[in-house]
C-alpha cells in the first residue's frame, strides 16, 4: 500500500546536485522550448498540436540519460510552466511526456464546513493509502481510441471535513497507471490532483481548501512519444 502522491513537485529543489560545465544551450529543434529568464529560473513553453492528448507529463533531470523526475501533470491547456529557484550553476535536461486515456464519469463532492482537526490527523486514516482491491477488477480492456477501458462505478465517501475515499471499478489491461483529477469550483477544467499506480482502485484524498466542493474523476492513462530534450545552465 501506498500513501497517495500529488503531481506537483517541490518549486524549490533540495537535492544535493553537482555543478556541471556543460554550455548554456536549449534544444529547440522540436516543440519544447526554455529560456533562462533569471540566473535560477527556467521558463518553459511548448505548443500542443497532438490531437487526443489528455495532458503533458512535464519531466527534468540533470543527465541527459536520465533518471528523470516528473515535474507536473499537466492539463491540455497548458503549455507554459516555471521551475523557479534552481541550483546555480547546474545543467538541466527537460522533456514533456503526453498522456492520454478515458475518464470516469465525474461526480461532485461538498465536504463539510471546517478545517482538519486534531482528532482527524490523530485517526488511523486507514482508508487513505492506495489499494487493489481484486473485487473491483473486470477482464481488461486495451487503452485505444474509444472508452472501453474507462473506470466505471467510480464512488466517493466523505471521510471528514477534509478527507475523501475514491473507489472504482478497473476496466483497462494496458494502463500506466491512474489519474485522480478534480476541476474546482469557478473553473472549467479538470486538473490533474494524484498520480496512482496501475491496477490501483481505491485511494484517499486530503484535500486543499479549493478542492472542498469540487467535480472529480479518474483517468485511466498511457503515455505517448517523448518530446524533444532542452537543456539549461542555471547562473551564479
Amino acid at each position: 500500500m501506498r500513501i497517495p502522491v500529488r503531481v506537483a513537485a517541490p518549486a524549490v529543489l533540495l537535492l544535493a546536485l553537482s555543478a556541471c560545465s556543460a554550455p548554456q544551450t536549449a534544444d529547440e529543434s522540436g516543440g519544447l522550448r526554455a529560456h533562462l529568464t533569471s540566473p535560477t529560473d527556467i521558463d518553459l513553453n511548448w505548443q500542443e498540436d497532438e490531437p487526443g492528448v489528455s495532458g503533458q507529463a512535464l519531466e527534468f533531470a540533470t543527465e541527459r540519460s536520465g533518471p528523470y523526475t516528473v515535474l507536473q501533470y499537466l492539463p491540455p491547456s497548458t503549455t507554459t510552466y516555471r521551475h523557479p529557484d534552481l541550483i546555480p550553476n547546474t545543467t538541466f535536461f527537460y522533456r514533456l511526456r503526453p498522456f492520454h486515456g478515458p475518464v470516469s464519469a465525474p461526480l461532485t463532492v461538498s465536504l463539510p464546513e471546517g478545517e482538519l482537526t486534531q482528532a482527524d490527523e490523530d485517526s488511523s486514516h486507514d482508508w487513505l493509502p492506495a489499494r487493489k482491491d481484486p473485487g473491483r477488477v473486470v477482464p481488461g480492456r486495451p487503452l485505444g481510441n474509444s472508452d472501453a477501458g474507462a473506470p466505471s462505478d467510480f464512488k466517493a465517501v466523505v471521510k471528514h471535513a477534509n478527507g475523501i475515499l475514491f473507489t472504482w471499478t478497473d476496466r483497462a489491461s494496458d494502463e500506466a497507471g491512474f489519474l485522480l483529477e478534480a476541476r474546482r469550483r469557478g473553473s472549467s477544467e479538470y486538473e490533474p490532483l494524484v498520480v496512482l499506480d496501475p491496477d490501483v482502485n481505491s485511494t484517499g484524498l486530503i484535500t486543499l481548501p479549493e478542492e472542498k466542493q469540487a467535480s472529480y474523476r479518474v483517468r485511466a492513462f498511457t503515455y505517448g512519444e517523448l518530446s524533444n530534450v532542452v537543456r539549461l545552465t542555471t547562473g551564479e
